[in-house]
């Protein structure tokens, strides 16, 4: 190569400059979203955001946004004078992205500032809305994390404009990089579709979005057909996707929609590139636009083109009024967008134009506000609220506090903020429990080892109990002890029948004991453990235990894991690869590949297979399950889907068997190193210490009081 060609030598930044190993090895098995958010990456690694955050002055901040409001800017002027409707786009964007399927996305990240999210379509000009917000950032500094401040701009926006509010809860941290574990869709090109089975309603999962680059959905109605109805079985879908039943959808359209205007001033071919893709100069601006000014009045964004209400910037009924004062046709905007034009408006209800003049334009709905009216389940919510507008009120307040929060988990990790104090089901509630004194633990352990339950049983249980835990919106976990409850008892990966029998025992030591289940659980394992290990597990008390009532069946069947290779279970043979899927349940349980490795290892020494595959030792916890993996005295042949047979090389003799999530450990060359460490004769003792240590991280992972 010339030296002209190439002036430099190091790591290449661009793939296309060289060569990588996924373009030899296309199926490689990629670890990096197990090592993302590295310290190395955060310029404050070593700062404890969620202790400094309660001395946040909220009150102080919330008066700043509010100047921000009403400061209009030149180079990007407010509607009609106030920011507030533009900066609740970018907080219902920002939360709008999570998904209930795998409980990524959402507002907790602060990821809307990196690609994609912050070049995705349905966010164009958003980039401009995070910009007014920055001398409010830049003054609070590390006292107000961006992922918070873009959920209280929304908030304290509705607040301003007469809107009502549940408040914002505060304790959201930064992420330094795009997240990498998330999956938007496969489609190559923005607002794709490819995410269809064979009707509307089979969206893939875990997707929540009808094409690529939306929140939810297209708002000219399915790939921009103008069909209400068909627009309602997509927003229906969507919303379900997002957790949202509804009458909770209807609030949140009718309210959300109350505020602002939509911007389609022009030809869309005038708009250039999104953020991502402009030249360096653009300094991070996108959709930087030629038509006339390019701004203001002149603005594209959806392409649509209209305001909602007579009062923009004003929380009323206006929305609902207007949607069923008038009959409504179907136009086009001057970009060319579907939109809905009131046949006959009166002028009282034509609205002034966003630059103060004393132009009036026409109202406007998108496809997907006249489904609110078209569909009859919609149409029955919105008349209730027209006849009852302290209940559309309510019902708002209590959606958008939902939308903000969702993705954050049990109300413990509201550590700061100005929110009303109510309990939500959603929340997953659970009571504090008993924190257990030493000579209290001490009796339970001595009970539970003599109850007659194997180890294998007591290790099962507390793993199956813990490991719902999803780090992506800190749902599931072994605190509540829901595992006893519907619908986690009935999974076919807990294997009820011997659950049941388990959890007899340790219903009646509790009661015996004054403990909580979940408490026992979790000693439980500990104890079976030590019973394989000779080692103690130390055990944090004080679970609360849920109940039935506060339990929503619905959202934790959403937990349940189609299979799981750290037990070497699979419901059905699945498109993907079952160490991918493996890979993905290590995420979100928070693991790093170590870890990840380590604790496999460790549970199928342990005897932990629901397969009986990998099961090649003695139930003792050391390191010999990694001993055999690595000798080569045995050859491995497929056997069937996920399934392989251990010959022996001297007698050839079938002596084992194995899944993929046994033999990946071996094949990969960055797991095989792992495992070559714990494999050697000097780090049995680092083995047992490094699994208990990851076994308790998985134990504790929803202990938010502390983490």
């Amino acid at each position: 190569m010339s030296e002209s060609k190439c002036p430099f030598h190091g790591s290449t930044t661009t793939p296309n400059l060289g060569t990588q190993n996924k373009d030899w090895w296309p199926n490689q098995l990629n670890l990096d979203i197990l090592r993302q958010h590295d310290t190395k990456s955060n310029p404050l690694a070593n700062f404890d955001y969620k202790k400094e955050v309660k001395n946040l002055d909220i009150e102080a901040v919330k008066n700043d946004i509010k100047t921000v409001l009403r400061d209009s800017q030149d180079w990007w002027p407010a509607d009609y004078g106030h920011y507030g409707p533009f900066f609740i786009r970018m907080t219902w964007h920002a939360a709008g992205t999570y998904r209930t399927g795998d409980g990524r996305g959402g507002a907790a990240t602060g990821a809307q500032r990196f690609a994609p999210l912050n070049s995705w379509p349905d966010n164009g000009n958003l980039d401009k809305a995070r910009r007014l917000l920055w001398p409010v950032k830049e003054k609070y500094g590390n006292l107000l994390s961006w992922a918070d401040l873009l959920v209280l701009a929304g908030n304290v926006a509705i607040e301003d404009m007469g809107g009502p509010n549940h408040g914002t809860a505060l304790g959201r941290e930064d992420i330094w990089h795009p997240e990498k574990d998330i999956y938007w869709g496969d489609e190559d090109e923005w607002l794709g579709d490819n995410r269809y089975g064979k009707t509307r309603q089979d969206l893939e999962n875990p997707l929540a979005a009808v094409q690529m680059g939306l929140i939810y959905v297209n708002p000219q109605g399915p790939n921009a057909n103008p069909d209400p109805a068909l627009s309602a079985q997509d927003v229906r879908e969507t919303f379900k996707r997002m957790a949202m039943n509804d009458e909770e959808t209807v609030a949140l359209t009718a309210g959300g929609h109350t505020f602002g205007k939509a911007h389609g001033a022009g030809d869309e071919a005038l708009v250039g590139p999104e953020p991502e893709s402009e030249a360096i100069e653009a300094q991070g601006f996108g959709w930087l636009s030629s038509h006339k000014s390019g701004k203001g009045v002149d603005t594209i964004t959806s392409g649509i083109e209209g305001p909602w209400t007579t009062n923009p910037i004003q929380w009323d009924m206006g929305y609902l009024t207007l949607l069923f004062k008038y009959e409504w046709e179907c136009k086009k905007s001057p970009a060319g967008a579907w939109q809905w034009h009131p046949v006959n408006c009166t002028e009282e209800d034509m609205v002034p134009q966003v630059d103060g003049s004393d132009e009036k334009v026409l109202p406007m709905m998108t496809t997907a506000d006249m489904s609110m009216k078209v569909d009859p389940e919609y149409r029955k919510i919105c008349e209730r609220f027209l006849e009852n507008p302290d209940a559309f009120g309510e019902a708002f307040a209590r959606a958008w506090f939902k939308l903000l929060h969702r993705d954050m988990g049990p109300k413990s990790n509201y550590v700061a903020g100005d929110f009303k104090d109510v309990e939500y089901i959603w929340q997953d509630p659970v009571a504090a429990g008993k924190v257990l004194s030493d000579n209290e633990e001490k009796a339970v352990r001595a009970e539970l080892a003599n109850s007659g339950l194997t180890q294998q049983q007591m290790i099962e249980t507390a793993w199956a109990s813990a490991s719902t835990f999803r780090g992506s919106d800190n749902r599931g976990g072994a605190n509540g002890a829901r595992i006893r409850l519907e619908p986690q008892k009935n999974w076919e990966v807990n294997n009820p029948s011997q659950l049941a029998s388990v959890l007899e025992v340790y219903e009646r030591i509790a009661a015996d004991k004054g403990a909580s289940i979940a408490d026992i659980i979790v000693i439980g394992g500990a104890v079976g453990i030590e019973m394989a290990s000779g080692t103690k597990v130390e055990v944090t008390t004080g679970r609360g235990d849920a109940t039935q009532e506060n339990t929503d069946i619905n959202s934790f069947e959403l937990l349940k894991p189609k299979a799981c290779g750290f037990r070497n279970y699979s419901e059905k043979e699945f498109a993907v690869s079952p160490e991918e899927i493996m890979l993905d349940k290590a995420q979100l349980l928070g693991l790093n590949p170590v870890e990840m490795t380590v604790l496999v290892g460790g549970l199928r020494a342990l005897g932990v297979s629901h397969s009986g595959d990998g099961i090649w030792t003695d139930g003792k916890l050391d390191n010999s399950w990694f001993k055999e993996l690595l000798s080569m005295d045995i050859k491995w042949y497929t056997s069937g889907y996920n399934s392989y047979n251990g010959v022996d090389r001297a007698t050839g003799e079938s002596v084992r068997t194995a899944s993929r999530t046994d033999l990946v450990f071996g094949s990969n060359s960055e797991l095989r190193a792992i495992g070559e460490v714990y494999a050697q004769d000097d780090n049995n003792e680092k083995f047992v210490k490094d699994f208990i240590a990851a076994w308790n991280k998985v134990m504790n992972a929803d202990r938010f009081d502390l983490n």
